[in-house]
């Protein structure tokens, strides 16, 4: 349907829509020192606004906020209307706590009284 309407219209929607996620959009890559918005999401990958991103390969961190959420392995990027798809073979999510080496019982005591 956008297509029948004028080329300057599509253009002026195209950036409304653009301005509108960049205010809702809390994910965020940071690659070194440089952050870009992502403004879609899904199982296997991302996509990025291609204007403000440059062609992006390797390991990857992903933020929602200010929270460290997983780190990507970027291993393809291509240019796609506007986007810049970056397609991921590994999604690891950041944990706060080191992992444990042992099954940890649920109903394990979690410290013991000394006598009195």
């Amino acid at each position: 349907m956008l297509e029948f309407l004028p080329k300057e219209v599509r253009d002026g929607l195209e950036a409304a829509r653009k301005r509108d996620f960049a205010r809702k959009a809390r994910l965020r890559v940071q690659v070194g020192e440089a952050v870009f918005p992502i403004t879609r999401f899904w199982h296997d990958g991302f996509a990025l606004d291609a204007a403000l991103a440059p062609n992006l390969r390797g390991l990857v961190d992903v933020y929602d906020g200010a929270r460290h959420v997983f780190q990507c392995l970027i291993v393809a990027s291509t240019a796609e209307n506007g986007d810049l798809v970056c397609e991921f073979k590994r999604l690891t999510a950041v944990q706060d706590h080191a992992a444990l080496d042992y099954y940890r019982e649920e109903d394990t005591p979690v410290g013991y009284l000394p006598k009195a």
